[in-house]
C-alpha cells in the first residue's frame, strides 16, 4: 500500500501534546500522593493509569499500522481495544465504589482521560516526526 508523505507536526502541537501528557499524569499522580487512602488503593489507581497509557498507545499504533497497510493481527488489535475499555471500566468501578467526594472522583477521571488522550497524541507525533525525517536520520524507538 502506497502511503502519502507525512507532514511533520508543528512544534506547538508537539509541545502541547507533551504538556497535556505531563499535566494529566502529574496531576493524577499528585492526587494519589496526597490522597488519604490505603496504599493498596493508591496502587490500584496507579496501575490503572499505567495500564491505560500503555493500552491507548498500543491501540493508536495498531490503528495507524492498519491504515498504512502494516499487518496487525486481529487478536492483538482486539486485545488493544479490550485493554483500553478495561482500563476505563476499572477506573469507573473503582471511582464509583470509592469513598471519595464527587469532586475528587471527577478530578481522577478527567486527569486520567487527559493523560490517555495526550499519550495518543504524543505517540502520533513521535511517529510522524520519524516518518517526516530524511532516511537514516530518525531512529526513534517506539515508532
Amino acid at each position: 500500500m502506497q502511503t502519502s508523505p507525512v507532514q511533520r507536526p508543528s512544534a506547538a502541537f508537539i509541545g502541547a501534546s507533551w504538556a497535556a501528557l505531563l499535566i494529566g499524569a502529574i496531576t493524577y499522580l499528585s492526587g494519589l500522593w496526597n490522597a488519604s487512602m490505603a496504599l493498596n488503593e493508591k496502587g490500584y489507581y496507579f496501575t490503572i493509569l499505567m495500564y491505560g497509557l500503555f493500552a491507548a498507545i498500543s491501540l493508536q499504533k495498531s490503528v495507524r499500522d492498519r491504515s498504512e497497510g502494516i499487518a496487525v493481527t486481529g487478536i492483538y488489535f482486539g486485545l488493544c481495544w479490550i485493554s483500553v475499555l478495561l482500563a476505563l471500566l476499572l477506573l469507573t468501578v473503582g471511582l464509583v465504589n470509592a469513598s471519595l467526594q464527587n469532586s475528587e472522583k471527577g478530578f481522577y477521571a478527567m486527569s486520567f482521560l487527559l493523560s490517555l488522550f495526550a499519550a495518543v497524541a504524543v505517540q502520533k507525533n513521535v511517529r510522524d516526526v520519524a516518518r517526516a525525517a530524511p532516511e537514516g536520520t530518525a531512529d526513534l524507538p517506539g515508532t
